[in-house]
C-alpha cells in the first residue's frame, strides 16, 4: 500500500468523523516529527497499538477491499501493567469498499452504526474447523435477541448496533447508494496481531510503499521512547 494511499485514508476518515461531530483524543493529530519527543509517558498507546491504522489486507486495492481504523483506547492481556478489560475504535468503510470475512477467537465486540450510510454485515457460524456452518445464526442487536439462516446480510442503519461473538463469522459492506459509514466499536480487550481469523489467507496490517512523507503515524510505526 502506498504511503499517499494511507495519508488520503487518515484525511478522509479525519473529515467524516468531523461531519459526525465526533472528537478524537490529542495522540489522533500528532506528526511524526512530534512523536519524537514522546517519552515514557506514552508507553500506553505504543504498547496497546491505540491510534490510526489503516490497512488493504495485503491485496492492494484498498477502494475495494480495505479499513481504516483508529483504537481509541484498550487493554492488554499480555500485559499486567494495563488493567482496562475494554477497547473502543473507529472505523470508516467507504461505500464500494469491503472488509472481508473474519472471527474472533477471545473478542465479543459491539459493532455500531455511528452515522452516514447503511452498514451491512453477513454472519456466519465457524464449525469448529474454520469454516463455514449452516445452521441458523444468532443475532443480537439494541435488545433484540433473535435468529437468521446462514449468511444473511443484516443491516444496521446509524445509531443501530450488533453484538458479535467469539467464532462468529462477519464482514463488512454498505448498502450501495446510502453513503460512507463511521462505525463504533466497543469490544473486550484488543488484540489484532493473534485474536482475528480470516475465511481466506491474508494479510492484517499493510507494507508501506513510502512515496510521500506519512502524514500521521500509524500504530506499528511509533518510535521508541527518546533516550
Amino acid at each position: 500500500m502506498k504511503r499517499s494511499e494511507v495519508n488520503k485514508a487518515i484525511k478522509e476518515m479525519e473529515s467524516l468523523i468531523k461531519k459526525h461531530g465526533f472528537e478524537l483524543p490529542p495522540f489522533c493529530n500528532w506528526t511524526p516529527e512530534e512523536w519524537k519527543n514522546k517519552n515514557e509517558e506514552y508507553d500506553e498507546i505504543r504498547d496497546n497499538m491505540l491510534g490510526w491504522d489503516i490497512t488493504d489486507y495485503g491485496l492492494g486495492d484498498f477502494e475495494k477491499v480495505g479499513f481504516a481504523l483508529i483504537t481509541l483506547r484498550n487493554g492488554n492481556q499480555n500485559n499486567p501493567k494495563y488493567k482496562k478489560v475494554y477497547a473502543e475504535k473507529l472505523l470508516m468503510l467507504k461505500e464500494g469498499q469491503h472488509s472481508p470475512m473474519h472471527f474472533h477467537w477471545n473478542k465479543s465486540e459491539d459493532i455500531i452504526n455511528r452515522g452516514g450510510g447503511t452498514l451491512i454485515i453477513h454472519l456466519y457460524n465457524d464449525k469448529g474447523d474454520g469454516t463455514f456452518d449452516d445452521s441458523d445464526v444468532l443475532v443480537n442487536s439494541d435488545g433484540r435477541s433473535y435468529y437468521v439462516k446462514a449468511g444473511t446480510g443484516v443491516e444496521l442503519k446509524p445509531g443501530e448496533s450488533i453484538t458479535l461473538w467469539p467464532h462468529q463469522y462477519h464482514d463488512f459492506d454498505i448498502k450501495p447508494g446510502t453513503g460512507d459509514v463511521l462505525i463504533g466499536e466497543v469490544s473486550m480487550c484488543n488484540d489484532d496481531t493473534t485474536d482475528n481469523r480470516f475465511y481466506e489467507e491474508i494479510g492484517r496490517f499493510p507494507t508501506i510503499e513510502e512515496d510521500e512523507p506519512a502524514y500521521r503515524l500509524l500504530c506499528t510505526e511509533y518510535p521508541k521512547c527518546p533516550q
